[in-house]
């Protein structure tokens, strides 16, 4: 879906002035929308998979996910707001058995779907019917451009499952699903690869950062791109990276140099969050904590109430001072970072991203800090591994589930009126 930026999306407060010149649009984000432009919604916790690194540590179903009631009750209130779209995960999201009810539901109300998936359940006849809606966008999880690469994250088997679900869209006349990459230091050798392969299937190539949320947190310090290869993936960004979606998740290479194509901004609770699916509402995807709970639509009286009154959105969108990293001169191009990251690495959100690229976040990894603990796991053993503060832990293999995650720039296809 595309739309101009205009009345329907509207300030929550008046644009800061700089100077004398007009407020730019990223002005105009930091104090937040009336609506999100991206929001993700996590459908059901329930997982086919258990990948190593899943941010909501998905595999079991909660008894208390919302209702298809409940669910419809969330669309209509969004057609209200006129939210562009939803990017609904998981989990598996096709797992749940009244997920395409959803997925109609909420296009015949004039609210575009993206749908993360593992491709467990897209088969020929599947794969027809999304080719046949022009408001439904979907997106196949692959973390290796290889078997052997993708299997060790996603589980065995995972990789030609997902390549399936890719060949049934392209061979029914879905235009262009997405191939979304979580980049770790065992698949950033594979860009090459990956283009090819979404090149194959007609697709397009999205690549997205690991966070240390989830399943992530036990897994990052053997997973995260080495300094090395975050230049290498900032160099292939700027060499190869046109058409290639982003979703804003290497704001923080921009400090490289040359700035990134994209918002090159903290989102959170600004344009865009994630609703779980119990209904409580996230300042970002990637933040599932109670630290960045912002209420629930159950609760509080609906989504738009906890979006437009929020203690913690109207605190995110309240003038940032930018802590540590505004003596930098690299601030205005990195922003500070990723706040879930630093909050998962027991990094002040103040300070620098841990995979700063000008090195300050180093010393703070490499110093006492307390890493917070998960709030919830809905792993399927019911047993998360119990953090080794003093030194990396061994990634071991299980089967595993989706990323899932706010993905395109959130501005993409839009214009200022």
């Amino acid at each position: 879906m595309t739309a101009t930026l205009g009345a329907p999306v509207a300030l929550t407060a008046p644009a800061p002035v700089r100077g004398t010149g007009p407020a730019t649009l990223i002005d105009q984000f930091e104090l937040g929308l009336d609506a999100p432009i991206c929001l993700t919604w996590e459908l059901t916790y329930a997982c086919n998979l258990a990948c190593s690194h899943c941010l909501s540590a998905s595999g079991k179903r909660d008894p208390r996910e919302l209702s298809t009631e409940q669910c419809k009750s969330i669309i209509d209130e969004l057609e209200r707001m006129q939210v562009f779209y939803v990017n609904i995960g998981g989990g598996e999201p096709t797992i749940r058995p009244d997920f395409w009810e959803l997925v109609d539901y909420a296009t015949e109300h004039h609210v575009g779907v993206k749908f993360s998936t593992n491709g467990v359940r897209i088969n020929e006849k599947v794969a027809a019917r999304l080719a046949a809606s022009d408001y439904v966008d979907v997106q196949i999880s692959i973390d290796g451009a290889t078997a052997e690469v993708n299997d060790a994250v996603r589980g065995k088997g995972s990789f030609d499952m997902a390549v399936r679900a890719l060949r049934n869209l392209r061979d029914a006349g879905f235009r262009d699903a997405k191939i979304s990459v979580v980049m770790t230091r065992h698949n950033i050798p594979q860009l090459d690869q990956f283009k090819a392969l979404a090149d194959e299937y007609k697709a397009t190539l999205r690549i997205t950062r690991l966070r240390p949320s989830g399943r992530g947190a036990d897994v990052w310090d053997d997973l995260h791109p080495t300094k090395e290869q975050q230049r290498e993936l900032y160099n292939w960004l700027v060499a190869h990276g046109e058409g290639v979606l982003t979703g804003d998740s290497f704001f923080h290479l921009s400090a490289y140099g040359e700035a990134l194509p994209g918002l090159n901004l903290c989102g959170a609770g600004r344009v865009v969050c994630l609703i779980d699916p119990l209904g409580d509402v996230y300042a970002c995807p990637f933040a599932i904590h109670d630290k960045f709970l912002a209420g629930s639509v159950v609760r509080d009286g609906g989504f738009q109430q906890v979006w437009q009154h929020s203690e913690l959105f109207l605190d995110l969108r309240s003038p940032q001072t930018g802590g540590a990293c505004a003596k930098c001169s690299h601030f205005d191009s990195c922003r500070g970072g990723c706040m879930a990251a630093k909050f998962f690495t027991g990094l002040p959100l103040d300070g620098p991203d841990p995979e700063c690229v000008q090195g300050y976040g180093e010393a703070l990894l490499a110093g006492d800090r307390e890493i917070p603990a998960a709030s919830q796991d809905h792993s399927r053993t019911g047993k998360r591994k119990e953090r080794n503060r003093s030194g990396p832990i061994p990634l071991t293999l299980s089967i595993k589930p989706p990323t899932k995650i706010c993905d395109e720039n959130p501005v993409s296809g839009m214009r200022p009126v």
